[in-house]
């Protein structure tokens, strides 16, 4: 039985093919490529995916990146298709599920949404809860840098406090697109934000939202 992180995977791979190798990406300074080897990389070179949290790692992720970057774009995207090395922790299932379901749709989301026709998605509600309740974990981490209090909002009125502060600004939308604002995505997310206006016009010019 597929996993939502399998579907995801195969879902993202098929759009960078569609799309080619030089298509914008929601990421800042990347195309398509870049965001291709980046994914490559994550799964098949741990001695250097560490550099997207730890700064003292991140020259050597840039050159094993540009590496990556410079191979075949067909190639990178076989890669991605057909998953990580056999011994690999992400071959079990529940290891890849739990580590990919966020990461491929949020990147997923990154080519369509940078591409001036994109439409949302249609997504089942099982998918939806699957968001939420990894959303409902990470929400401390990924606000932890606002400037304002934070609250994320699903429609039936379920929250996660992303920061702790005054004044609050809440956010609201479904668990798929408070997951693309909550990792820095603001301006391509489809949601409604509530609170005092000098505080979302700071939330709005933020860097500091997501990882």
């Amino acid at each position: 039985m597929s996993t939502f992180a399998q579907r995801e995977r195969l879902l993202l791979a098929d759009l960078l093919e569609t799309t080619g190798p030089d298509a914008p990406t929601l990421c800042e300074g990347w195309q398509t490529r870049d965001l291709a080897a980046h994914v490559v990389v994550r799964e098949r070179r741990p001695d250097a995916a560490g550099g997207t949290l730890i700064k003292q790692l991140a020259p050597r992720l840039e050159k094993v990146m540009a590496e990556y970057a410079a191979k075949p774009y067909e190639e990178l995207i076989q890669l991605i298709r057909t998953g990580p090395p056999r011994f690999s922790p992400f071959q079990l299932k529940q290891v890849d599920e739990a580590a990919n379901i966020v990461e491929f749709y949020v990147h997923t989301e990154d080519v369509r949404r940078a591409q001036p026709d994109w439409t949302p998605r249609e997504l089942d509600p099982v998918f939806q809860e699957s968001l939420w309740s990894r959303l409902e974990r990470t929400a401390r981490l990924l606000g932890r840098g606002v400037p304002t209090g934070l609250v994320l909002r699903r429609p039936d009125g379920q929250t996660a406090v992303a920061h702790r502060g005054a004044p609050v600004v809440t956010v609201t939308g479904e668990p798929s697109e408070l997951l693309m604002f909550a990792f820095g995505r603001q301006s391509a997310a489809r949601v409604e934000l509530d609170g005092d206006e000098n505080a979302i016009a700071k939330l709005h010019e933020s860097k500091q939202v997501g990882i």
